[in-house]
């Protein structure tokens, strides 16, 4: 048998029931895609039936505003993905009727769609013959072919390309994609890999070496920078006061209680009440920490801390600051942990 029949035989027994596959919708197809970078299948599924009753076609979602869409898409994190599959929906809509184009390169042309995403749509919903190539189905080729380079390399990734287009079906390409997808999540994965589980493992030149356990080969990753964080819970007359971080960079247009970064050896409470003076005009007095975590990004990490502050006096707010009433606090996308803050304090204001 081929590699190809093999693997869908096994594919055909043993796939995911995941909601996006339930039809070949292309639209549900690119939401699953975009939403499942970064992010693990089982946080996504949730995320995926609450966006799909919310936002069922493409004009649903190319009616909404900016930001109701990243009120839906809180807690994926990675904002910009929502923001680019907005701007690319509106795009279908405008030029497209409203119906997803079935040509792999017009998809790849649309914001945010980059080579796999396009691949993943035009093979599944549209039974184009294109690979789609994500790190599932790098680790999986570096392994079935003995890869000993770099994976991160784009010679690396073009090879692993020319081997996906001959070895894959070209009657089901879109199953044969998606087996790909599942075979290195499922059995081919990072570590420990469950060879006696693949249905391929007669074919695998890593399984025959014995070397499967080192491959893909991948660069050391770099150290995440660590910033140290105070945030400040300041209630007045049931409100808290909420900032929104500017239009671009990190964590661009989502809402945050006043923060203030603090260098080597700043007092948290003083940098934040001054902080809170300086910028944001009120006076305060900073009480307890309420909350801390360490909230980890792709090239760093918060460590914050949020502080419970009494309202004493202030002026007239910042433009991109004010107060939100304790009932509303879900009501807007807010940045990283802060997130879960707003969680514990919605309709419980503490003075």
């Amino acid at each position: 048998m081929t590699l190809a029949t093999q693997l869908l035989d096994w594919y055909y027994q043993r796939s995911r029931d995941l909601p996006w596959r339930a039809d070949k919708d292309a639209y549900k197809i690119w939401v699953s895609e975009i939403m499942l970078q970064q992010t693990r299948v089982e946080a996504v599924k949730n995320y995926y039936t609450r966006w799909m009753e919310r936002f069922p076609t493409p004009a649903d979602l190319a009616e909404a505003s900016e930001q109701e869409v990243l009120t839906y898409w809180q807690g994926l994190g990675y904002y910009s993905r929502a923001r680019n599959l907005l701007a690319g929906v509106r795009e279908v809509c405008a030029e497209y009727g409203g119906k997803v184009p079935d040509d792999p390169a017009v998809i790849q042309s649309l914001p945010g769609v980059g080579e796999y995403t396009a691949g993943a749509i035009a093979s599944i919903a549209y039974d184009r013959p294109v690979p789609a190539i994500d790190g599932n189905v790098l680790r999986v080729f570096s392994r079935l072919f003995c890869l000993e380079e770099d994976i991160t390399k784009q010679t690396t990734k073009r090879q692993v390309k020319s081997l996906v287009r001959e070895y894959m079906s070209k009657q089901y390409p879109g199953d044969f994609n998606q087996a790909l997808m599942d075979l290195g999540a499922m059995v081919c994965i990072p570590r420990q890999p469950r060879c006696e589980l693949c249905p391929l493992i007669n074919l695998c030149e890593a399984y025959a070496r014995e070397v499967q356990n080192t491959l893909p080969v991948r660069p050391a990753k770099k150290e995440q920078k660590l910033v140290k964080l105070a945030a400040g819970l300041v209630v007045k007359d049931g409100n808290y006061l909420v900032h929104q971080r500017p239009a671009t960079g990190l964590l661009a247009a989502m809402w945050e209680f006043p923060t203030a970064e603090l260098a080597e050896g700043d007092n948290a409470i003083e940098r934040l009440k001054a902080e809170l003076y300086r910028t944001f005009h009120q006076k305060v007095q900073v009480k307890e920490c309420v909350y801390h975590c360490v909230h980890t990004f792709s090239h760093r990490k918060w460590d914050i801390a949020f502080y419970q502050c009494e309202w004493l006096a202030g002026d007239v707010l910042p433009e991109s600051s004010r107060w939100l009433c304790s009932s509303n606090l879900l009501d807007i996308p807010w940045a990283g942990p802060h997130h879960k803050v707003a969680l514990t304090y919605k309709n419980t204001p503490k003075q």
